[in-house]
């Protein structure tokens, strides 16, 4: 599979979420979505990632856009790390990492020598239209919330 530009159309997806229920991409239709894609509930940069959207989500939606936030992790692991930390984003589940291989995300890793399949962090802002309009991979989590919302003011024109 090719990988996703800016430009090409996003895969739609409809995935189990926190709280029950599902989500689905083509559900915020004429909204700006911010999609990001992290490794593990409850890890230090996984957490300030997640606080780090939340404090900024008044902001986000003002600017009419939604955050959504996916993992391979289960539902019930995101109904635990939402009340755990407060957050506000939506948490969606891949569980069987079908939407990350979709958006290039799922791929080889390693640590201590060892390999292994997992998320690399990345986020994609994705137009009203369905667009990918930009990608950050490899993400550094300081600062990232802010810097994706100031795109996100950008394409309101804000």
């Amino acid at each position: 599979m090719a990988e996703l530009t800016p430009g090409d159309l996003a895969p739609n997806f409809e995935l189990p979420r926190d709280g029950g229920g599902t989500v689905s991409l083509k559900g915020f239709a004429g909204h700006p979505v911010v999609l990001y894609f992290y490794p593990k509930d409850n890890t230090t940069g996984c957490t300030a990632e997640a606080i780090d959207f939340t404090a900024l989500a008044p902001e986000f939606e003002k600017k009419g856009a939604v955050v959504i936030g996916m993992s391979a992790d289960p539902v019930k692991s995101h109904d635990k790390f939402i009340t755990k930390y407060g957050l506000t984003v939506i948490l969606a589940s891949d569980e069987e990492a079908k939407v990350m291989t979709e958006y290039g995300v799922w791929k080889e890793k390693s640590m201590y020598g060892r390999s292994f399949m997992g998320v690399v962090r990345t986020t994609f802002l994705i137009g009203p239209d369905g667009r990918i309009i930009r990608i950050w991979d490899k993400v550094k989590v300081k600062g990232h919330a802010q810097e994706v919302l100031d795109a996100v003011g950008a394409l309101a024109g804000a």
